[in-house]
């Protein structure tokens, strides 16, 4: 972002775009800023969890404290909590404020998991990076199940034995934001940053594995009422 920043004000007849990020770094009058709603997406998640939690108990580790981690969140706790009232959401960061020492935080990550599992929960979605590397080797060892962030986890995982973990993932639909926001500027001529959500189809749920192939009914008629503004998610 800072990069950005310095290089946009440096050229300032040259258009660029941000993809993620929309702090005050990367912010100007030749920057256009690609954000998602992480939270609409965590909320589909938070929906699946819920309904496949044995054990009414859930977890999120996150990379940070920061506002968009804090979306993934607050997603992800309300959409739990809308399938089931009475569940427990456990929410450990590994890192604090904007730091990034949490994305790259495998011991951390693993530790955090299991103690989670230890502690009752039986899915945790982490959205921390490569920090993955450390949860999803601890929901093997204890025989539970993870949630995927960004691509489709289930697709990208190294060892094979990991798969059958990976629940769904939260999905950011990178692809769809880039070829609209070239297509908006090549239209227009001028440079909109946009949140793109689930109405847009920035954000989605995995069903690589069919995990959630049979509550996936429940989970569009969650998507539904979002994109139709019947319920709001919360974004911290």
């Amino acid at each position: 972002a800072g990069s950005v920043g310095t290089i946009a004000k440096e050229n300032p007849d040259v258009k660029f775009a941000i993809v993620d990020d929309n702090s005050p770094d990367s912010t100007g009058a030749n920057i256009m800023n690609i954000t998602f709603a992480e939270n609409e997406g965590s909320f589909l998640v938070g929906v699946a969890a819920a309904l496949k939690s044995k054990t009414h108990h859930v977890g999120f580790i996150g990379g940070n404290e920061s506002v968009v981690i804090n979306r993934f969140g607050a997603g992800f706790a309300q959409g739990a909590k809308a399938a089931d009232p009475t569940i427990v959401v456990d929410d450990k960061r590994l890192a604090a404020a904007d730091s990034g020492a949490g994305f790259g935080d495998v011991p951390g990550a693993k530790v955090a998991a299991a103690a989670m599992y230890q502690n009752g929960a039986d899915i945790v979605f982490t959205a921390a990076g490569g920090s993955f590397a450390g949860s999803f080797p601890a929901a093997k060892d204890a025989g539970k199940l993870v949630i995927g962030v960004d691509s489709d986890q289930f697709n990208t995982v190294s060892d094979a034995a990991l798969k059958p973990l990976i629940l769904t993932s939260m999905i950011k639909r990178v692809d769809n934001a880039v070829f609209l926001s070239v297509q908006a500027f090549k239209t227009t001529g001028k440079l909109t940053s946009h949140s793109y959500n689930l109405k847009d189809e920035g954000v989605a749920y995995s069903t690589s594995g069919g995990f959630v192939d049979d509550i996936k009914s429940k989970l569009e008629d969650y998507k539904a009422k979002i994109i139709a503004g019947t319920i709001v998610v919360n974004t911290k």
